[in-house]
C-alpha cells in the first residue's frame, strides 16, 4: 500500500464533502484503490470507526480487508520508536496529551507508514507550535515519514467521479 488514511479523512468525507448518499464513487474508488494496493488503512482506525453506529461504521464493517493489522513484529517496534520520540517531546506538550496521542490510532498509523514506506494521509495541518495535543504531520516531519491531505491524493491517485451520461 502507498497510502494509509487517518480516521479523520474518512469521518469528513462521510460528514461533508463526500457524504454515502450523494457521493457512493468515492467509496467505490477508495475500495478499488485499496485492491490495487495504492490505499489502505489500519485496524485501529477501524477500530474508532465502528465505535460509532452510523453508515460510515457500517461501511468500515463490511470492508474489513480495507484495515490492515499492525500486530506485526515490524509496526510493533515502529511504534516503539513513535512513542519513544512523543515520550521526548512530552514535557514541551499539555498534560495528557502524550497519553491521549499513545491511546488512539494516530500512533499506530505512522509506525504502520513507516514499516510499509506508505504516506500517511490526514486532515491534520503541520503545526510545529502545537503545545495542546501532537499532530501527525509534526511526528511524520520528525521521522520523515511523508503526509499529505485527501485533496492531495485524489491529485496524486488522479480520481475522478464521473456521472454516466
Amino acid at each position: 500500500m502507498n497510502h494509509l488514511l487517518d480516521a479523520n479523512t474518512l469521518i469528513e468525507a462521510k460528514n461533508r464533502y463526500y457524504g454515502m448518499a450523494i457521493c457512493p464513487g468515492f467509496w467505490q474508488w477508495l475500495l478499488l484503490k485499496n485492491k490495487a494496493l495504492a490505499l489502505a488503512s489500519i485496524a485501529p482506525v477501524m477500530d474508532e470507526l465502528t465505535k460509532g453506529h452510523d453508515d460510515l461504521a457500517g461501511w468500515a464493517k463490511d470492508n474489513t480487508d480495507f484495515f490492515h493489522s499492525t500486530t506485526d513484529q515490524d509496526t510493533q517496534l515502529a511504534f516503539m520508536h513513535v512513542a519513544g520520540l512523543v515520550a521526548d517531546q512530552a514535557h514541551k506538550m499539555k498534560v495528557g496529551a502524550m497519553d491521549e496521542f499513545l491511546a488512539g490510532a494516530d500512533p499506530w498509523l505512522i509506525a504502520k507508514a513507516m514499516t510499509t514506506g506508505a504516506t500517511v494521509v490526514t486532515h491534520e495541518v503541520l503545526n510545529l507550535d502545537a503545545k495542546r495535543k501532537f499532530i501527525i504531520p509534526n511526528i511524520c516531519q520528525k521521522l520523515d515519514v511523508p503526509f499529505l491531505n485527501t485533496f492531495e491524493l485524489l491529485h496524486r491517485l488522479e480520481a475522478k467521479f464521473v456521472l454516466p451520461a
